[in-house]
């Protein structure tokens, strides 16, 4: 369990990670921030509690060591920015560039342009895939590494996804963890009217994974969750219940702002809200 402070200092960590991504989108004119917004609260838990991602990245004696983590829905790339900033990879200066010619913040993750990224991503449905081969590659490495994934709901509508399943489940990957942000919506509206996943809990019980499911704007049930899955045998899966655009009351629950960005009249409407939230 987390301290109360802890879960204070998280509070603000996540709060100050929508602040940025509003602003990035805002000023790039274009982005995606419904499903970066649900998934802030969990990608704090997971670089401030429980990744080993060293700041000094390929400079760090524990560099082959470290946690692998893979943003598989690309498309949230104003997350994983802001959270690589704030964590000290690179400065949070530099996150007005979000999408600018030349920049290293690509609209969608590039390995080849920002240290933090582990493999390029966005083309939906592959990461789960690319992560069974480098969590296989690390126990025929006897590395202790963990391979951490993050994964869209809709995203689960691929059938790459469940191939990955199958192959990490028959490889006993244990060291491989899939954390799918369920909001439940995705481009086209509810991901139950596009392709319906649900029950998803026992689809992924039936491809023998050890399942989780939590309420993913929980601090401590995210960290729980995830202290668990280090201890599994299986490789786990933690279905993490969200909120599309949470913390801005006129994207929560909309699927249009899956990838459309703010206005100036919107952005200071967001930025009022998310503000009172650090007082």
């Amino acid at each position: 369990m987390l301290t109360d402070t802890e879960v204070q200092e998280l509070r603000k960590s996540s709060t100050h990670t929508r602040i940025n991504i509003i602003k990035m989108v805002h000023s790039a004119k274009s982005g995606h921030p419904g499903g970066s917004l649900s998934g802030a609260d969990i990608l704090n838990v997971l670089f401030s509690k429980c990744l080993n991602i060293p700041k000094e990245w390929d400079k760090s004696p524990d560099f082959e060591i470290r946690d692998r983590f893979i943003l598989s829905k690309g498309h949230a790339s104003p997350l994983l920015y802001s959270v690589l900033a704030q964590h000290g990879l690179f400065p949070e200066s530099e996150l007005m560039t979000f999408r600018n010619f030349g920049s290293k913040l690509q609209g969608h993750p590039s390995k080849h342009h920002l240290k933090g990224v582990e493999t390029s991503t966005g083309s939906l449905g592959q990461g789960i895939s690319i992560s069974c081969g480098i969590a296989l590659g690390l126990k025929l490495d006897r590395n202790p590494a963990n391979v951490v994934v993050f994964t869209g709901d809709g995203e689960l509508q691929e059938g790459s996804c469940w191939e990955g399943f199958m192959q990490a489940s028959h490889k006993n990957l244990d060291n491989l963890i899939v954390i799918i942000d369920r909001n439940r919506l995705q481009i086209d509206g509810n991901t139950e009217n596009v392709m319906a996943l649900d029950n998803l809990y026992d689809k992924l019980r039936a491809f023998n994974w050890n399942v989780a499911e939590i309420n993913g704007h929980d601090y401590d049930q995210i960290y729980d969750s995830f202290i668990k899955a280090k201890k599994s045998t299986r490789p786990t899966a933690i279905i993490a219940n969200t909120i599309k655009g949470k913390g801005v009351s006129f994207m929560e629950n909309q699927a249009g702002w899956h990838g459309k960005a703010p206005n100036d009249e919107q952005l200071a409407q967001a930025l009022k809200e998310l503000e009172e939230e650090l007082k």
